[in-house]
């Protein structure tokens, strides 16, 4: 790569706030706020003891509403609504299923709302902070591998919790290339760059492998049980939930309740960069529920899915060109896009599906969400329904089915 093409490429990896090495992760997260801010850390530091002592609502009641203006930086931002993040998750489902809170308190809401409005994010805990930006290496010289990597703050699920968070990060670490990928591509498409149109493709088919590759570490760090019973609950939102149908009210902020999904797979921003540059369009609740999930992504990352968006169609421009390394370079790419989402399938099967219907069957539901969610993801969509219509969707986008029809 020249050095003027590899300029334009890194100004556009800049813009859009990714990193070649970490892909959309925060890179170097800070792990401690200014000490004036000492009451949310305290909380976010022990809560799952407190949310198992039963106590972190009756601190969450008495803390003082403390004024985010003192939080300058953006790693501070991002810090900030992580910590009120898992508060919220901790305070709303602290005593499980059958008791959530209906109303967050003024010193967590009115804060949490504030922050938000200066990140572009909603004042729930998102993807975008329980795996990219919860992260923290033992051994700052150490590699970024999961043994050397441990998460600023925990919920309930023990070693389930920081396994699946972690594993969930190292897939969109993964992606990071395949980022890179797509950029190149869309340059390509502007310059009709054949060979550099191949060689994103090229990158974007690696990197989807290697997430794949990475998301098989979900079966030796999560257990199943754990996952279902104990730490769902606290990814779960207050939008489409049986458990909180009418929402949540936030104390000092609105007098309407307000509904907001829990975190989800949905709201990488990776995945629908991908669909986006692969010009797969998902139609109905699908395509609905993934367009709403886009209000849960960083803004600079939002922006990207809507640039590829934009762009004229990698698909007509592929089949057009009539080049055969090109043309396979793409149908490579949807390919594993579609393994990818298979594999997400198989894997929903073993850690929701499986355990409710145990759940059921022997009549114990799990301390957590129990049967409440088990046809429903966190961020609520009906979830195998979901996923099979995405990689069904995604199938479609195959050149050599557009050409047999």
């Amino acid at each position: 790569m020249d050095a003027n093409s590899r300029a334009t490429l890194q100004a556009d990896l800049d813009a859009f706030d990714i990193s070649e090495e970490f892909g959309f992760l925060l890179e170097d997260p800070l792990t401690d706020l200014p000490e004036y801010y000492r009451e949310w850390m305290d909380l976010a530091n022990n809560l799952t003891p407190l949310i198992e002592s039963h106590q972190l609502r009756d601190l969450v009641d008495r803390m003082p509403v403390l004024s985010p203006h003192r939080l300058t930086s953006h790693r501070e931002l991002r810090l900030a609504h992580l910590a009120l993040g898992v508060i919220s998750m901790g305070y709303v489902w602290q005593e499980g299923q059958h008791a959530p809170a209906e109303t967050l308190p003024k010193a967590v809401a009115l804060p949490y709302w504030l922050v938000s409005r200066r990140l572009g994010l909603p004042p729930i805990l998102t993807y975008a902070d329980s795996v990219l930006a919860n992260w923290k290496l033992k051994d700052p010289a150490g590699d970024m591998e999961i043994g050397n990597m441990d998460l600023i703050f925990t919920l309930p699920g023990g070693e389930s919790c920081r396994g699946f968070f972690l594993v969930s990060l190292l897939v969109e670490m993964a992606a990071s290339s395949g980022m890179t990928g797509a950029v190149e591509v869309m340059h390509g498409m502007e310059m009709h760059d054949l060979s550099k149109i191949q060689r994103g493709l090229l990158n974007v088919v690696q990197s989807l492998k290697n997430m794949k590759e990475t998301f098989k570490l979900m079966h030796e760090h999560v257990d199943p049980t754990d996952f279902h019973g104990t730490l769902r609950i606290f990814v779960s939102g207050w939008r489409d939930n049986p458990m909180l149908p009418h929402g949540l009210l936030y104390e000092g902020v609105s007098k309407e309740r307000i509904f907001l999904s829990g975190g989800s797979a949905a709201q990488s921003s990776a995945i629908q960069c991908f669909d986006a540059l692969l010009c797969i369009e998902h139609d109905g609740d699908s395509g609905a529920f993934l367009m709403r999930m886009r209000d849960y992504m960083p803004p600079a990352h939002r922006q990207l899915i809507e640039t590829l968006s934009v762009c004229p169609s990698l698909q007509e421009f592929v089949l057009s060109c009539s080049n055969p390394a090109v043309c396979e370079a793409y149908d490579a790419c949807v390919l594993a896009l579609e393994d990818l989402r298979s594999y997400h399938l198989n894997v929903v099967a073993k850690y929701i599906i499986v355990p409710g219907s145990r759940a059921r069957a022997t009549g114990c539901p799990l301390r957590g969400v129990g049967a409440a969610l088990d046809e429903t993801g966190t961020g609520g969509s009906s979830l195998m329904v979901f996923l099979k219509s995405v990689r069904d969707t995604t199938h479609k986008a195959m050149l050599q089915n557009r050409v047999e029809d």
